[in-house]
């Protein structure tokens, strides 16, 4: 991102509202008004400084996911005492961030005394999260998640970044924060910035993203994160898409570009089909554990899905309900399978959502079959075999009024050492039907 506004992009100046900050952002489809919402109010039960916490909290466990959000459970080991780390974490994938809030719990004073407050209290909440990382990469710690349950976080698993989260009634003008090299990208932020952020894109792993991305960018005044936003979308839609060898993954791949930063907001054609994506996350978090996996696992699956790219997810939501309406229309003893499969853009990451017309031991083994070889497949062309995962995700209709669909997961990584047999006898199931055009299959 240059110094330079971009020209499809402007501020609304209101009268009535100075510090009101509504966008005019032209794009191919029109000119459009996004008016950027206020914060969360705060809770009106406890203390000004605590409800900032808490309202950060609940809007990145709203619009994210409360399995990302998290908050430490104990005290952490420091020498021969303890060392409580007050911080929020926000995790997802291989990306952390330490969240630092600071809120003005008394009248705001003339504005450059505002000013020297503000700097005063950033530079402290950097050097904070700089000693939540290093002691969290010296002692990993319990923390518990906005759905509470426990997770053992090692600090050397993350890649981190700082932020300095200000809730204040009135940010003066152009007010730019610095401060001292923390070892780690490092970002400020207003906590209406943070909501628009979590509003707009609606999956952690987005915001996080986003996150190290401004902060390699120039700094912006605080309060002005949005307008960075859409310049980053801007660019981000003119840019043309990358050269990828659509066979990794088998005849018939097809290059699908979409920009990483959407200009609309998550949802915002009205249809709701983009959350087909948060119910699927809903029922990989709520469901029970098998008795040989942890809360890691599905934090790992959990990070995977949420992965699937903001701007695609509309797409996917209309093709699954498709799916789901499609597949039971077989003859019995028959089960129809449709499939969407997508890998990363650095062929490491596979993710492969399908639907089938029932749900049993017969079908759960053909589905793990199919993961493991598609796995086995493109890991096996990309050469990268110990950095690739494959998760698959497979919804079964329901037919008892309980709830519409059934979602169960397999998720494989690494090299799975299929033998021979189990090659062939995958292969022959899975890539013979293809091959023949078949659309469903015996049990």
């Amino acid at each position: 991102m240059t110094g330079h506004p971009s020209p499809s992009l402007r501020r609304l100046v209101e009268d009535d509202a100075p510090s009101a900050l509504t966008l005019v952002v032209d794009t191919p489809q029109g000119t459009h008004l996004r008016r950027i919402r206020p914060a969360l109010p705060l809770p009106s039960h406890i203390d000004h400084g605590a409800g900032a916490e808490a309202a950060v909290h609940t809007a990145a466990a709203t619009w994210g996911m409360p399995d990302f959000v998290f908050q430490q459970t104990a005290h952490a080991a420091k020498g021969s005492g303890l060392r409580e780390l007050g911080d929020r974490l926000l995790l997802a994938g291989g990306r952390g961030a330490v969240v630092q809030v600071k809120a003005r719990t008394i009248k705001p004073k003339p504005a450059a005394q505002e000013v020297g407050w503000i700097q005063k209290v950033a530079s402290k909440a950097m050097s904070q999260a700089k000693g939540t990382v290093r002691q969290l990469r010296m002692v990993p710690a319990d923390m518990v998640s906005g759905r509470g349950r426990i997770l053992s976080v090692d600090g050397n698993a993350y890649e981190w970044i700082a932020v300095f989260l200000l809730d204040h009634p009135q940010v003066p003008e152009n007010t730019m924060v610095t401060w001292q090299p923390v070892g780690m990208p490092a970002i400020a932020l207003t906590r209406r910035d943070w909501d628009f952020l979590f509003d707009q894109l609606r999956s952690t792993t987005a915001v996080l993203d986003y996150l190290f991305r401004a902060a390699a960018d120039r700094a912006v005044p605080l309060g002005q994160e949005p307008v960075r936003y859409y310049e980053f979308a801007a660019a981000d839609a003119a840019e043309s898409s990358a050269d990828i060898n659509t066979e990794l993954v088998g005849p018939g791949g097809t290059l699908f570009s979409t920009p990483q930063l959407p200009q609309a907001p998550a949802g915002a054609d009205g249809t709701n089909v983009h959350l087909m994506i948060r119910i699927m996350l809903e029922d990989i978090a709520l469901s029970p554990l098998d008795e040989a996996l942890t809360e890691a696992n599905r934090f790992t699956v959990l990070s995977d899905l949420d992965r699937l790219p903001v701007s695609a997810r509309a797409e996917w939501g209309r093709l699954l309900l498709d799916m789901l309406r499609d597949v039971p229309h077989v003859p019995d003893e028959h089960c129809k399978w449709r499939f969407r499969r997508m890998l990363d853009q650095d062929g490491t990451r596979q993710l492969i959502v399908g639907a089938a017309t029932r749900f049993d031991s017969v079908i759960q083994a053909s589905f793990s079959a199919n993961v493991q070889l598609r796995h086995h497949e493109v890991s096996s062309r990309t050469g990268r075999t110990e950095a690739s995962s494959t998760l698959g995700v497979l919804l079964t209709p329901r037919h008892d009024g309980k709830r519409p669909w059934d979602t169960s997961t397999v998720r494989v990584h690494g090299d799975l050492e299929l033998s021979e047999e189990e090659l062939r006898v995958y292969s022959k199931g899975w890539n013979h039907a293809l091959e023949n055009g078949a659309v469903s299959v015996s049990g």
